[in-house]
């Protein structure tokens, strides 16, 4: 029986893993699940599973919520704060975290995940792209596990050969890896009318049922930028050896190209599932719920370059990685901003890019050693583009 803390249970990767757990009600049991503001679901959450620990990341508002929790769940100890979360994902008796919290809030329990020699499920691909390199660090030195949860990572983390980790990109017949994207519910839209998109149309993803921010960062490609960023680091390569390939219909989830001409590809519904039921059951595999996929039913799969000027976010992902250092990072901060002031209609959909490159130019990266002085490099870029979105508003 594995014991399982699940960060952001109540997000659309928490909703899901809590969906494939309760199939497989002899192999997982919920240590602990964490939240953030949807205490309706989270009170659901805890009465089904009656967690050791349910945290929150602040004190809630409801001032009934307290006892609603021991009534629902009498043995379940409440807990917020940042610290409770680094606990709940470090805890002796936990085997298993699913890193699902959205967005830089979740680095710090990750990174508490990784150094205590966790196997951890990482769907916050934002702990990759802001300290990548001394998130590894941590994996290596511990001797955690660390899988893959985005759809896409989790397919080429398929794809590769297994002796991939243990030797020279070089000598593992691998020729490239292509991380595929949908393109967005906007592939096709004239780019005079991008300035008038609103967040409900933003928000309306072709294929994947996700949260609000990253189905922005579908829209504007800046989650496949991220993706970008994390790939070079999970799978120690650089820019050169990845290319990003639009596939509009979510069918093949990544691929990886081999020296022989070869090219393996992971298929599938577009279901969260089939990530989280992988990387829970690794190396083994455990039904996940989804449907299988019916190829009579298919009728074309569409492939091509994506248009950087359609994507400008993913033009300055590519150029942040090549930056190194700090931004990355400074980035990721901007673009959180801007998409919280683009949801909140402060500021138009095309000013999310440009809000994100004008930070980028008005800061320069740098060679950080530790947490927190990527933190600071963090909050320096939140405030600069808070000043922009003001500007703008």
């Amino acid at each position: 029986m594995q014991q399982v803390t699940i960060l952001g249970a109540t997000g659309s990767i928490g909703v899901n893993t809590l969906d494939v757990i309760a199939r497989h009600p002899a192999k997982f049991a919920v240590f602990a699940i964490t939240a953030n503001r949807n205490l309706s679901l989270f009170l659901q959450q805890i009465q089904q599973t009656q967690p050791k620990y349910a945290v929150l990341a602040t004190a809630p508002e409801n001032s009934d919520f307290v006892k609603q929790v021991q009534q629902a769940s009498p043995e379940t100890e409440l807990l917020t704060g940042s610290d409770a979360l680094q606990m709940v994902s470090s805890h002796n008796d936990v085997d298993v975290v699913m890193a699902a919290i959205v967005g830089a809030a979740g680095l710090m329990p990750t990174m508490a995940a990784a150094s205590s020699g966790k196997k951890v499920l990482l769907a916050n691909k934002e702990a990759l792209v802001i300290a990548g390199d001394l998130l590894m660090t941590q994996v290596r030195e511990s001797g955690a596990v660390l899988l893959p949860i985005d759809s896409e990572h989790n397919a080429i983390f398929q794809c590769l050969p297994n002796q991939f980790e243990s030797q020279p990109f070089s000598k593992t017949g691998v020729s490239k890896v292509l991380l595929t994207g949908s393109g967005g519910p906007f592939r096709t839209l004239p780019l005079d009318q991008f300035v008038t998109i609103t967040p409900e149309q933003a928000c309306n993803h072709p294929n994947w049922d996700m949260g609000q921010k990253i189905s922005v960062d579908s829209a504007t490609m800046m989650n496949k930028g991220l993706e970008v960023i994390e790939a070079c680091h999970l799978f120690n390569i650089g820019v050169d050896q990845l290319d990003v390939v639009l596939h509009p219909q979510s069918i093949i989830h990544s691929m990886v190209s081999y020296v022989d001409g070869s090219v393996i590809a992971q298929m599938g519904q577009p279901d969260m599932r089939t990530p989280i039921a992988y990387g829970l059951a690794w190396p083994e595999r455990i039904d996940a719920g989804v449907e299988p996929l019916d190829f009579t039913e298919v009728s074309q799969l569409d492939f091509s370059k994506p248009d950087l000027t359609r994507y400008p976010c993913l033009a300055l992902a590519f150029a942040a990685f090549e930056a190194g250092n700090s931004m990355p990072a400074i980035l990721n901060a901007a673009n959180e901003v801007s998409v919280e002031a683009f949801l909140n209609r402060q500021i138009a959909f095309t000013d999310i890019a440009a809000i994100n490159e004008a930070v980028m130019n008005k800061m320069t990266a740098k060679k950080c050693t530790t947490i927190e002085a990527l933190l600071e490099q963090d909050n320096m870029a939140r405030d600069i583009a808070s000043q922009l979105c003001a500007q703008l508003g």
